[in-house]
Parts: structure tokens; sequence; C-alpha cells
């Protein structure tokens, strides 16, 4: 579409940032039961991923560190889909992992691409 030419770098950076926030926002449903309760008891490994929903998510949503914290959010949302989800069944629509496997796959895309524009990491150039 002709119109959308040149947008290519403002979509990418709202994708980071959108994605970077709504993954916080697990973390602080986590953490503080905000703005919903969490439905189920803190184990150590909900302490783990809840950490780093907040931590990765908002430091990928600011764009510093954006790579590293991309790819530890990418690697916890594939142990989470196949811990809570995966063995359920083989369809993520059937065992309602869809979220978190898309997940794992927009983190991978942003640590390879990196922060972009919008960033913290882009005002240092």
């Amino acid at each position: 579409m002709k119109f959308l030419d040149g947008f290519g770098e403002q979509a990418y950076a709202l994708l980071r940032i959108i994605a970077g926030l709504l993954f916080m926002a697990h973390g602080v449903q986590k953490f503080f039961n905000f703005p919903a309760d969490f439905p189920y008891p803190l184990n150590p490994m909900l302490y783990a991923a809840g950490a780093i929903e907040l931590i990765a998510g908002a430091l990928i949503a600011i764009g510093l560190f954006t790579r590293p914290a991309a790819f530890i959010a990418s690697g916890m949302s594939a142990v989470g889909y196949w811990v809570a989800h995966g063995l359920q069944s083989p369809f993520p629509i059937a065992n309602g992992g869809e979220t978190i496997a898309l997940y794992c796959f927009i983190f991978l895309f942003i640590a390879t691409r990196g922060a972009g524009i919008w960033s913290v990491e882009g005002m240092k150039k």
C-alpha cells in the first residue's frame, strides 16, 4: 500500500513499545495484583517469570538493553509455553498458549533487530 510506504521504522517502534508494555503488565499483575488479582499462588518459577516480565518488558518498551532483554523474554516465553500450555495440546489455540507463543516470536524478532527509533539506545546516535 503506497500510503504506508516509509513508516516501517515507526511501526516497528510501536510494536516494540506496545509489546514491552503488555509483557510488563503480566509482571505487574503477578506482583501487585493490578489491575486484577493474579489467580494462582506465586511459586519460585512464577516469581522468576514475573521479574523477567516486569524488568525485560520495561527495558524493551523504553529501548534500553533491548537485544538482551528481548532475547531473555523470548526464551522465558518459550519455556513458559511448554511448561504451562504445550503439553496439553499441540495446537496453541486449543491449549491457551497463543499469546505467549506470539510473545516468544515477537521478542525473538526484536532481539535480532534492536531498539530502533523512539528508544533510549536511539538517543545515543
